[in-house]
Formats: structure tokens, sequence, C-alpha cells
């Protein structure tokens, strides 16, 4: 496995003659050398390559199979020297039976053949015409092809770097339960598919599709290609597909109808597939497959792991935002999950009505803005909702003139409270000086507004919405018994880089035209607590980024020690690839560093968090997807950290 548990990959493409093995070979060479200048590891190319796929009844004739053989000898000669384990197709003779075949080699030697279990049989191939089908449970077989002794049989899982691969071939994966399902079950994280798969409309969409469907459900990586130009045009045309996808997800892709060779690379993350299938009680919860009877393994050899600086794979710098191609649809379904939640505590307690603080800042905006669709979607009066601002010592004209004008062209019931006087008493009575700005000022007014918040659900028969979100739970940026503390929190799911989106959605999809203006003025206020005094012209002081670092980072950090469970290494790693030219080095170090150190020590805040739903792949509920000790020890984490060089 290299560096954070990476393999590159690749998917070629060659022209090809038909029945023309030295020309192919020649073209296949020319790839290879591409493929190795790119630090290439595996890589594949389509069915029957060296021959080329269309050569129809040809395959009987004694000259092209052995040829063919020839042809292989000739490649291992010429590629000895070369640090690449490749998969090329080949038609294979074992005991007076043809088999097309996958012919997997490495250093100037083959390592396995891996003959085609499921031959299709359609108008436009004829396959068990001149092949014979392979079906064998038992462990493979030694053949001598190309002057080589060599394994031979389906299952043969190829071992490299403690990763491991298997092969299949074109229709293979199209078979009602693929050999690839029971190639993961043996160990198997890569699935290389060559293929020869022609052109029709409307094809091209159902077998990525289908792809997709079988990375994601084998939770492992799919590395697919087939035939391409050259391909005989008698009858049908072939355009060259070739698809690499991790866990479902497509990394990257061919373009059709190219005259000139195609090869597509990018690195697979095993760490990421084995972390997947650990957390994944469904995936080998009863094996189907001996591995000791079934399987032979074979061992490749690199002298080198592969250590990548820059990745070719794109790297999410924002891992929770929706894709462009499903944006609509996915705000719409997080928006709508919050929405139902919500109605169901409400229905639920049977209380008259939700209170929730406005602060003119995203958070309180989305949780209104929640409130207001389940008053709708319940058919309430939405004078259910009442928002209260509160506004304190640092309070700006701005989000206090936001936040009244939001809740009055929303229609809800309001109250404008100043905590001011409160917060003096409160000094007063525990003798604080109101001139020393500390966390006692700043926590002060937090809980005093919580105070409120409760006193009038109490006071309304209601509830209090909390409009905390993920990320300041992460960090533990919340007044523990302040801000913390609700009696159900809609946006506890949804981390701040993915708030700032949704409150956008629905200002443009959601709300009268009326509301747009102020929704679009609060996206383009900065983050703040407001809790320290103003500036001489009544502006904020204070910027929450500024004082636990960019959220885009921290969001970022979040996903994958949540998700993938990946060390601090690895994730600053993948940083410096998705903030390159946005972040140096040494400031996503500083708040990595930054991230362990509040995300260990404010666990105690999440422990006693309130109910709120799940809307993505992760949360931090203490009843649900993270349960972590409160005391919990961050030293071997900051030690590793301590250990990057820059």
């Amino acid at each position: 496995m290299g560096e954070f548990g990476f393999v590159r990959v690749g998917a070629a493409i060659p022209s090809v003659r038909v029945a023309d093995c030295g020309f192919n070979v020649q073209k296949i060479c020319e790839l290879l050398y591409r493929a190795v200048e790119q630090k290439t590891q595996i890589v594949a190319f389509p069915e029957l390559s060296i021959t080329a796929y269309t050569c129809g009844d040809l395959f009987f004739q004694r000259t092209l199979i052995e040829e063919s053989a020839n042809s292989i000898r000739v490649l291992l000669s010429m590629t000895c020297e070369l640090p690449i384990c490749f998969i090329v197709g080949a038609p294979v003779c074992n005991n007076s039976k043809l088999y097309n075949c996958a012919v997997v080699c490495f250093g100037g030697k083959i390592l396995g053949i891996v003959p085609k279990e499921f031959l299709p049989n359609y108008s436009e191939f004829y396959e068990k015409r001149w092949f014979q089908s392979y079906h064998s449970d038992n462990l493979p077989s030694n053949i001598i092809y190309a002057g080589e002794v060599v394994p031979f049989g389906a299952n043969i899982l190829f071992d490299f770097c403690n990763g491991k691969f298997a092969v299949e071939i074109c229709e293979d994966v199209w078979s009602v339960i693929p050999p690839s399902s029971y190639h993961v079950q043996a160990g198997a994280s890569l699935i290389f598919n060559i293929s020869a798969s022609d052109e029709l409309i409307g094809k091209r969409q159902y077998v990525k599709s289908l792809l997709s469907q079988q990375s994601a459900r084998c939770q492992s990586a799919y590395i697919y290609t087939s035939a391409g130009f050259g391909e005989s045009t008698t009858d049908v045309v072939y355009t060259g597909n070739a698809y690499i996808y991790e866990n479902g997800k497509l990394l990257a892709e061919s373009e059709r109808f190219q005259i000139d060779e195609q090869l597509i690379i990018s690195e697979i993350d095993i760490e990421l597939l084995e972390s997947e299938r650990r957390k994944n009680t469904t995936f080998i919860c009863k094996p189907v497959v001996d591995v000791n009877k079934c399987y032979e393994k074979v061992e490749v050899v690199f002298e080198s792991c592969g250590e990548f600086n820059q990745l070719l794979r794109f790297v999410n710098p924002a891992p929770f935002i929706p894709t462009a191609n499903n944006y609509d649809e996915s705000c719409d379904e997080i928006f709508s999950i919050q929405v139902s939640g919500l109605a169901k505590r409400y229905i639920h307690t049977g209380v008259k009505s939700l209170i929730l603080g406005v602060s003119g800042g995203l958070d309180s905006t989305l949780a209104l803005l929640v409130c207001v669709k389940m008053a709708d979607k319940l058919g309430l009066s939405r004078r259910v909702v009442c928002g209260v601002t509160m506004p304190g010592f640092g309070t700006s004209e701005r989000t206090h003139t936001n936040a009244i004008r939001l809740m009055e062209l929303l229609g809800i019931d309001f109250r404008n409270i100043s905590i001011v006087a409160a917060c003096e008493q409160h000094f007063n009575d525990i003798s604080h000086d109101l001139s020393v700005c500390d966390i006692t000022y700043e926590n002060t007014q937090a809980r005093e507004r919580t105070q409120i918040l409760m006193d009038l659900a109490n006071q309304m028969s209601g509830i209090v919405v909390g409009t905390g979100d993920m990320s300041e739970l992460a960090l533990g940026w919340a007044t523990y018994n302040g801000d913390h503390i609700s009696m159900y929190g809609v946006n506890t799911g949804v981390p701040k880089t993915l708030v700032r989106y949704l409150v956008q959605w629905v200002a443009d999809n959601q709300v009268e035209e009326a509301a747009r203006g102020t929704l679009y003025d609060i996206l383009d206020t900065p983050v703040s607590p407001e809790l320290l005094p103003k500036d001489s012209r009544g502006g904020m002081t204070q910027f929450t980024e500024n004082l636990v670092g960019p959220y885009e980072l921290h969001d970022f950090f979040l996903f994958y020690v949540l998700r993938y469970g990946f060390s601090p290494c690895k994730i600053y790693f993948l940083a410096n690839n998705a903030f390159c030219g946005n972040y140096d080095k040494k400031t996503i170090l500083k708040w990595l560093k930054i991230f362990y150190q509040r995300f260990f020590s404010q666990q105690f805040k999440r422990s006693c968090m309130p109910d709120g739903v799940k809307v993505g792949a992760v949360n931090l509920s203490p009843r649900g997807d993270w349960r972590m000790p409160s005391d919990a020890c961050v030293k071997l984490w900051l030690q590793e950290i301590e250990q990057i060089e820059i």
C-alpha cells in the first residue's frame, strides 16, 4: 500500500488492428510507458486487447492463437524492467478448450490468468461460438502458457503492498451474482474489469450505473476499460469507455468516440475502503466463500508502494456541500429532514409554540426558516413561532435590524428584549468588573439569553428550538448551559459550511420575495458571536474565524475524522491537496492542531447535547454516531501532528 493507503491505477484504451498482434502489443507498450511516467502502479487494457475483440471465426485459427501467446512473450520482454503491473486480454488454450482471458503481468512474468466466466450470446455477440465458459469453485490450476507455468482460474487474488485486487471480464459484472462479489468477500479491495462493450443508445448510462452500484455494494474500487477505436465496425461500434470508481463514486472517465489512445489514471484510497468495511456490519456478515479452499494468492512486489506529493484525484475542499449535479435535490432533502424532525417533536410534545433566539446570523436564520416551514407543513399559523432578538453589549445595528426585519417579513410572533440591564445586574451580583471583557463577560450574555428563552417557553407552553450547528459542537464553540442548551436542536446535524448553502437555497426557493433581500444581507454578514463591545461606529469587533480558525478547514477535518477515522497526517496530506493555493501548509497545520485540541477537550458538551436530527453521513450525537468518553486523551494525535514536517 502506498503512502497514506493510496494506490495509483489506470485504465487504458489502445488503438488496435484486428488480428494484428504485433501492432497491438506495440500500442499497449506505448501506453505502459505513459502510465509509468505518471507513477501508475496497476493498469488494465481491454478484453482480448492482444488480438482485438472482433476477430470472429479467426479465433478458430491456430495461427492467431499461437501468435497471441508469442506476442505476450514479446510484451513481457519489452516491459520486464517497468515497475508496473498490467492486465491484458488474450485467448488462451487450456485442455483443448479456448478461453477468453485476462493475463496479469509484472516484472517480465505472468502472475496469473483469469478466464471469463459468463459469455454473452446476443445477436451482436457470439462468444460461445469460440470460447468456453469457466466455472470452478476449486483452487486455480497451473498451466503452461507463453513458456511459463502460471496459475489459471477465476479465483486469484493478487496481493500488493497490503492491498488485494482481482479481475473479472466484461459480461461477468452483468451476471446475477458477479464474480467480483465473491472476490471482495475473499479480501479484494480493487476489481479490474477488462471489457469489449459495443455502443448503443442509452447503454453508457446503464453501464455507469451498474459499475457504480457494484463498486458501492462491494465497498471496493472498480476499474473498467472497454475496447475502442480499431475494432471491426462490420456490425457495431466500440467507442472506448473507461471508468474508475471508488465506493460508488466516479473518480475518472474517458472520452467516447476518440480515435487516439486514451489513458485515465487516479488514486484509490485503500484506507478509505477498509474504514468503510470495518464499520459496515453487513459486509461479509456471512461469507459465502472459503478463501483457503477456493482462492490462490499471488504476490505482486513493487519496489516502491507509491509516494505522491500531489494527487491526481480531486479532493473536495467542501465535503459536506452537495455537488452541482444534485444540488437542488440535496438541499431540498436536507431542509425537509430538518422540518420533518421538528414537526414530529412539536406534535409529540403537544406544545403550542416554538421559541428561538434570532440574532441576525446564519445559524439562527436557518433554524427560524425551519420553524416557519414546519408551521406551514402542519397547516398552522406562523404565529406559533416566537422569535426573540436579545441585543447585548456587542450586538451590531446590522444584525439587530436584519433579525427584526426578517421576523416581520416571515409573519411570526417576535420579541425584542435587551439583555444589557440583566447582565449588568448579574455582574454586580457576582462582583465582576464590567470593564473586564473576559470569558465571564461573554458567557453571562449567552446564559442570560438562554434563561429568557426557557422562561418564555414555560410562559407560552412551548419548547426552545436550538440554533447551534455541528461545527460549533465539534469545536465546543458554545457556552455550556447557554446556547449549548435547547429542547430540540434543528441544526445539530448541519456543519457551518452547509448552513450558508442551505440559507441561500431557501432564500432562492422557499420564501416570499420580500424576505429574500434580508436573507441575502444575512448571508453577507461575517460570522460573529457579538459578545464583545462594539467599535466606535457600532460595528463588530469579534469575528469567530479569527479566533477558532476557518470553518472550511475545520469542517474538512471533521468530515475525515468522523467519516473515515483517518490519522492527522493523512488529513493534513488531503487538506494540502484540497486547499492548495488557498492556505499554506503552516496555516493548515496550525488549525489542524487546534481542531484536535478543541475536539477532544469539548466532548463533555456533546455528551449532554439536546436531541437533534441527523441529515448526512456523520453526526456528533452521543446517542448515535459519536460515542466518545469526555475524558479521552488527545496525546497520541498531537504527537503525530508534532512529527509532521512542513
